[in-house]
């Protein structure tokens, strides 16, 4: 069984996927690049066909079914970014597509599945629940389940976005890729070394709620954990693949993980800075980067493996983001509850630079004395900097100020 795909099946899989897959751009990044302290290439897959990488290895795995196989139709599961590049090649196919999407999946990737031509079922709490019930449906049904990740056929399509960076960045010293099951991490893998050579750094990156990969290299064997929690749901995949974590064990160098609030931060800067909106897990390779500045081999290409993400979603997570990054600050103030003292406070605030958001009043509290009133202010800043002058500012000038 072919576990480990060769430079000429990359090729092959490459000249297969041309007009189907977009070769997306790469865009430096000066303000990564001076975090970093090295160059910083971002390798855009979140303005890929169908929004994310996916659409590689699903059309190559479906392209090569039998013509038998391809007219009892495919089922798949996926959290959308599968799911989409499922439903995009079955309809670029003319195969028809049964995908399983886990409860609560995003509003956004459901649509644009079902937009694509794909009959959508809901099944599970996770993409592993799902799967199983995509298989009953094999099973039931004679379809051909199309993993996520776990078939050589779905390493060799994402092996060809390894094959584009070795072209488009040919001096590369690290690739940072984000890794659920470990297809795409394998296949870029594999193809840049192939092509470049050992030297070239792959590293993994996943989110710390859903890091399963560490403890199965450990181990030598796929290991499952026992539960997640994250809000990049991209690379939320409670057990790697087989085929991909034979490749990685032998082909990346180190795996890192980044939290909820690193994820946050690297969205943002991302939107700010290089004007690029990308779904969670796609940022998790910023994350990383910024989590140890002046720490890796350049260039460094960092994979943006998606841009498929709710706009509510959105909304929330740049807004913790930028609590994160010290841009919004919430304090609390106990002052006598007579008339003028909010407007003094008010004032104090305002002459400090920062913007007053909200403004709440706490009267029940068993801490207050008869007389006395807690004032919680949300404020806007200008940074972390900002946020501890105006803390200290309040505090020189006589306010008690609280735990926010």
């Amino acid at each position: 069984m072919v576990t480990h795909p060769t430079l000429e099946e990359i090729e092959v899989a490459a000249a297969a996927l041309d007009g189907v897959a977009t070769r997306t751009p790469v865009e430096e990044s000066g303000a990564l690049s001076r975090f970093a302290g090295t160059r910083v290439v971002l390798k855009c897959e979140n303005l890929q066909r169908g929004g994310s990488f996916k659409i590689r290895g699903a059309y190559l795995r479906m392209s090569r079914l039998s013509p038998e196989e391809q007219r009892r139709g495919v089922v798949a599961a996926s959290a959308g970014n599968h799911a989409q590049g499922v439903a995009l090649a079955a309809r670029t196919l003319g195969i028809d597509a049964v995908v399983y999407m886990p409860e609560g999946a995003a509003l956004p990737k459901v649509a644009a599945t079902k937009g694509y031509g794909a009959t959508v079922r809901t099944h599970g709490r996770t993409v592993d629940e799902a799967l199983v019930e995509a298989r009953a449906e094999a099973e039931r049904t004679g379809r051909t389940v199309i993993h996520p990740f776990d078939h050589i056929d779905i390493v060799t399509g994402q092996a060809t976005l390894g094959l584009e960076i070795a072209e488009q960045v040919p001096d590369v010293g690290t690739v940072i890729v984000p890794t659920g099951g470990g297809g795409l991490l394998a296949g870029v893998a594999a193809a840049l070394h192939a092509r470049l050579g050992p030297h070239v750094r792959v590293v993994g990156v996943q989110a710390a709620g859903a890091a399963a990969y560490p403890e199965s290299i450990a181990q030598g064997r796929p290991v499952a954990l026992a539960e997640m929690q994250t809000m990049a749901d991209g690379i939320a995949i409670g057990c790697p693949g087989e085929v991909p974590l034979q490749i990685v064990t032998r082909e990346v160098e180190r795996f890192e993980t980044v939290s909820e609030e690193e994820i946050s931060r690297a969205m943002l800067l991302l939107t700010e800075r290089a004007k690029l909106v990308v779904e969670p897990s796609a940022a998790a390779g910023v994350a990383a980067l910024l989590k140890h500045p002046g720490e890796w081999q350049g260039p460094v290409v960092v994979v943006l493996t998606g841009g498929n993400i709710d706009p509510l979603v959105l909304m929330r997570v740049l807004r913790h983001g930028l609590v994160a990054a010290g841009r919004y600050l919430q304090v609390k103030v106990r002052v006598k509850d007579t008339p003028g003292h909010l407007a003094k406070l008010l004032a104090a605030v305002a002459d400090l630079g920062a913007n007053v958001l909200t403004v709440g009043h706490v009267r029940t509290d068993a801490t207050l004395a008869v007389d006395e009133v807690d004032i919680a202010v949300e404020i806007e800043t200008r940074g972390a900097d900002h946020c501890r002058t105006v803390v200290e500012s309040l505090r020189s000038a006589g306010y008690p100020v609280l735990p926010g």
